[in-house]
């Protein structure tokens, strides 16, 4: 910078009146000559003028390139010249946030390509002791080292000590009568050190969170409130620190007052649109009741989507109370301004690099010219998250005027292809080779397809399917599968080849009806006991299967709230020789407690139940069996039925299995989770509880780049002599 104002002093002395011949600009990277000449603010023809070209420097170096700026002067011939900032071409971190690379920039501020700017770098120490402290890190030192790369590039390492942490060895509430400290300490962020197990993961370590400190004062407030003291009052916290043995002492004060109840909830809305009755409808806080502040702020939510619904996307609705501190009562009134109605300008989507901009619109129930609807707005994003297309699905309301707004659409697709190879050895079977290839997605449209093929020395299977969920973007559906399989049992040999032709239409948003004709051909050699059960011959089944099913999900792969189920009977004897009619029902129940609990915990009931009557000749290989991942784990798949005197399972007629899950985040990164599960199940003949067992066990969730694998480890609690158990068993593809 000095040498730009010594050269402009001799400028000055020198140009009294000169005028400009020329301009030229040297050592420009990130101006053009046409934009520096701009703001320049001179040009060639004009008396030279030094306020101008102070004024131009200014502006310069106000753009944060350039580090050094001077001006020459030949008989009025001006040149610029320009010294550039380097650019960051590496940033490393070394000690603390070393392992956080993919954070490192959102941390630091600062990023690869950028320029070197001093204050920049100041700001990025600022950020990571920040950072370090809303860890409970204390004295956190930040030294920066520059390297030169290149011409003009610089690595620039932050080397980092993340100081010590501080303990809060003690906290003491002053006035807490109603509220013990272990009520407190559940809803803010810094708590006691627990004296004996502060060191164990899952116990109070007592670590200072200096960020959170601001807050907690609220947050006792708020857990007071939702008791009805609305007249309680918190103390800004008093935080004593010994730097010595960084240890400290937290103190509150807290005045608690009386507690209120509700005598009223008023509701006053500035425009007519709807009748106030149907508002008050199923609000959780009530007259009579002890007021809740968390009750008040569901009420408000609720009230927000009956309105919304309607159209007024920018509803504003402000609480007010009105407090009897001589009867300790309060009336709870909201003042609700619905705005105008509002229409979708625009549907606008991003993200898809695949999938086809149709695929993804047919499943938004907002088009342009609609009226807005809150609850169009969060189907359409659970539908779309259905699909199983995609891992995260963003629909951002942008306004455009007072009645007028565009939905951003935005998309993250996950992998919904897979080719798979393997291999394994059976006792039975020797060698197995397996190979499939799949797509829930085939380029981009929406359709399913599967190839699937099996070989070993006992059996060859083969399967391939494909299915439109939408054809010509219509609700009806149409899919085709072709099947052929050939097994060598211990007793017999069966030949199984088949297909069958679904057609569906999608009903409402939540449920698809489908209608399937089946026919196959099974033939059963080398069969080694004349048998009943096992009767030679070729056979052939021909069978009607219509099918319901309801999907109010918010995800395929890992629902958190909604059902999913379906229902379907199939009517064998539409010619052929197996005749009977077997009905299966299969049901979830998914609540995720997030909301609740502040913590990403999901749990889920399942259930299946199955029966089949006999009309004439019924396969034991269309009867039901128990057993796998899909219906008792902790028990070999299949491998649960009556048998016959000989000792071979054929099937049950009556079937039933319920799961009770519950799934925790295991790693967030890599969207693994980890679920506990219990199992019961039961089978007969004549009834569903001739044979019952329960299992139970852990699983690993995974939505991998080859798409979602399930590891499940579990164990039988009252298996029998005899039983096949399992301890382990995986699956590709499915929800979980």
């Amino acid at each position: 910078m000095k040498k730009s104002w010594v050269a402009l002093l001799a400028l000055a002395m020198a140009m009294q009146a000169e005028t400009i011949k020329s301009i030229r600009f040297e050592g420009l990277m990130h101006l053009s000559p046409t934009l520096a000449k701009e703001m320049l603010g001179l040009h060639e023809g004009q008396e030279l003028d030094m306020k101008k070209i102070d004024e131009a420097i200014k502006k310069f170096y106000s753009q944060g390139y350039f580090k050094d700026i001077w001006v020459d002067d030949t008989f009025g011939n001006l040149t610029f010249h320009f010294k550039e900032k380097p650019l960051i071409s590496q940033i490393e971190v070394l000690g603390y946030l070393e392992n956080k690379k993919e954070e490192l920039p959102d941390i630091l501020g600062l990023k690869k390509g950028d320029i070197y700017d001093e204050r920049a770098i100041a700001r990025a120490k600022a950020r990571i002791i920040a950072q370090a402290r809303s860890q409970g890190y204390f004295d956190t030192v930040v030294e920066v080292d520059t390297e030169k790369v290149g011409e003009n590039g610089v690595k620039v390492t932050f080397v980092v000590n993340k100081g010590e942490k501080i303990y809060i060895d003690e906290l003491t509430l002053c006035g807490a009568k109603l509220f013990d400290k272990d009520d407190i300490e559940d809803v803010i962020a810094n708590r006691e050190r627990n004296k004996y197990l502060g060191w164990m993961i899952g116990f109070d370590s007592g670590e200072l969170k200096l960020d959170q400190l601001q807050y907690d004062s609220a947050r006792i407030k708020n857990l007071y409130m939702t008791k009805g003291y609305l007249d309680a009052q918190v103390s800004d916290p008093f935080l004593r620190v010994d730097f010595d043995i960084y240890k400290a002492k937290l103190r509150y004060h807290i005045l608690e007052g009386r507690q209120y109840k509700v005598s009223k909830v008023e509701i006053k809305l500035l425009e007519p649109i709807v009748e106030k009755k149907v508002l008050l409808e199923d609000l959780r806080l009530e007259p009579g009741e002890v007021f809740n502040i968390d009750k008040m702020r569901k009420d408000m939510e609720k009230i927000r989507k009956k309105i919304a619904d309607l159209g007024y996307a920018y509803v504003r609705i402000v609480p007010d109370f009105y407090k009897d501190e001589k009867n300790h009562t309060v009336v709870v009134k909201y003042l609700i301004n619905p705005g105008q109605k509002v229409y979708i300008h625009d549907v606008i989507i991003s993200g898809n690099q695949r999938t086809l901009d149709r695929v993804i619109r047919r499943e938004i129930y907002l088009a342009p010219g609609d009226v807005y609807s809150y609850t169009d707005l969060v189907d359409s994003r659970n539908a779309l998250k259905r699909t199983g297309f995609f891992s995260d699905v963003k629909i951002e309301e942008r306004r455009v005027s007072e009645n007028q707004m565009d939905l951003l659409v935005n998309v993250k697709e996950m992998p919904t292809g897979s080719i798979m190879i393997g291999g394994g050895y059976s006792s039975y079977e020797g060698f197995l080779v397996n190979a499939a290839i799949s797509d829930k997605n085939m380029f981009g449209s929406g359709i399913n397809g599967s190839f699937m093929v099996d070989f070993s020395s006992k059996s060859l299977r083969f399967n391939v399917g494909l299915v439109n969920p939408h054809i010509f973007d219509s609700d009806y559906s149409l899919g085709v599968n072709l099947y052929s399989s050939k097994f060598e049992y211990y007793d017999y040999t069966e030949d199984r080849k088949g297909g069958s032709v679904t057609v569906g239409k999608k009903l409402t948003r939540y449920l698809h009806s489908s209608l399937t004709y089946a026919y196959e051909n099974n033939k059963m050699t080398d069969v080694n006991y004349d048998n009943y059960y096992f009767l030679p011959g070729r056979y052939t089944k021909s069978s009607l299967i219509p099918a319901l099913t309801f999907d109010n999900t918010d995800d395929y792969y890992v629902p958190r709230h909604g059902v999913a189920a379906s229902a379907s009977l199939e009517y064998a004897g539409v010619g052929g020789d197996e005749k009977f009619v077997k009905t299966y029902l299969r049901a979830g129940y998914y609540y995720g407690l997030e909301d609740l609990i502040d913590y990403d915990l999901i749990l889920r009931v399942k259930g299946r139940v199955g029966y089949v009557y006999d009309r004439g000749y019924l396969p034991i290989f269309e009867k039901f069996y128990l057993g796998g991942i899909s219906t008792l784990r902790g028990y070999q798949s299949s491998s649960l039925a009556p048998k016959d005197s000989q000792g071979r399972l054929i099937g049950g007629k009556k079937m039933f299995s319920t799961s009770l899950e519950a799934s925790i985040p295991l790693l967030k990164a890599s969207n693994m989770r980890l679920t506990f599960f219990f199992d019961y199940g039961g089978i007969g003949d004549s009834k569903f509880t001739e044979i019952t067992r329960m299992g139970t066990g852990a699983a690993i969730e995974w939505i991998s780049p080859m798409g979602p694998i399930q590891l499940v480890f579990a164990r039988p609690l009252n298996d029998k002599k005899g039983d096949r158990t399992s301890s382990f068993e995986f699956s590709v593809g499915t929800r979980f």
